[in-house]
């Protein structure tokens, strides 16, 4: 069974636009991640650390 190099070409198209999509899908998700920070100690637990370390 022999497949022409028509064959391959299209086969190949089909493989870069489904990474291609892939791509978008994933890159696009990323954008849409809740990125979340820790909120800073109080400044009274900060102060006390300090009593402790001297």
């Amino acid at each position: 069974m022999r497949v022409s190099i028509f064959g391959w070409v299209v086969f190949a198209i089909i493989v870069v636009i489904f990474i291609l999509i892939f791509t978008l899908v994933v890159t696009k998700k990323g954008y849409e991640y809740k990125h979340t920070v820790d909120p800073l100690p109080q400044d009274d637990d900060r102060n006390k650390e300090k009593d402790e370390t001297k």
